[in-house]
């Protein structure tokens, strides 16, 4: 009975996961990228998104919500993706920009530069959320919004894997510059350890300033 059953429930899921690709496709589209972002949260470091495009029909069994998976798993769908994949691009913000143009423009600005980054453009965006606007690179493409998308679309799910290993690498390096502060640890979240650390050493050069209500003792978001 089990073995009877899995087969079908993982198509179930495969034809899910494809079902908004695969309408595009249907539509004569000849490129979806998925785009999504890691990063929005944390008190330090950058806001990293990405952009996966796939072959028509390209399926990786576990690839899923990058929350949903371990970061043993992350880092092993990661390499997947970029040998499967026939375009990726990353685009990193820092700090600095978020404190200047606030999170939710940053984000938009690291989703734009990881459209730029593709060395081919795309047909059509699938982006994670429900508001996007676009910049320079994604300018004239269209895009449809997926609230919950990093679960339900594949090429969004890769591209959150792809974004989330990417920014979780790059705040091991900050760790190595800022050990006081657990970046490798926590990745610039919140945590009890991150924001005693904080109380203790002041802010780092990466901290983002208009973050700070977040750094008040109790606040967990």
């Amino acid at each position: 009975m089990i073995s009877d059953r899995v087969p079908a429930e993982a198509d179930v899921r495969r034809k899910m996961m494809l079902a908004n690709e695969n309408a595009l496709y249907a539509r004569g589209c000849l490129s979806v990228a998925g785009v999504d972002e890691a990063g929005r949260g944390p008190l330090a470091g950058p806001v990293v998104a990405a952009a996966v495009i796939f072959k028509n029909g390209t399926y990786i069994r576990d690839v899923d919500d990058s929350k949903r998976l371990s970061p043993a798993k992350r880092a092993e769908l990661y390499d997947i993706i970029a040998a499967q994949s026939i375009a990726l691009g990353v685009g990193i913000v820092d700090n600095l920009v978020i404190d200047e143009i606030n999170i939710l423009n940053a984000t938009f600005l690291a989703m734009d530069r990881a459209v730029a980054a593709l060395p081919r453009r795309p047909e059509h965006l699938l982006i994670d959320g429900n508001r996007f606007r676009g910049g320079d690179a994604t300018a004239g493409i269209p895009f449809t919004t997926l609230i919950g998308g990093d679960g339900t679309s594949e090429s969004i799910a890769a591209a959150s894997i792809i974004a989330k290993v990417t920014r979780d690498r790059l705040m091991v390096e900050l760790d190595r510059e800022f050990p006081a502060f657990g970046f490798a640890q926590h990745k610039g979240y919140g945590t009890r350890e991150h924001r005693a650390a904080i109380a203790r050493f002041g802010l780092s050069p990466v901290h983002r300033r208009s973050f700070a209500v977040r750094w008040e003792p109790g606040h967990s978001k």
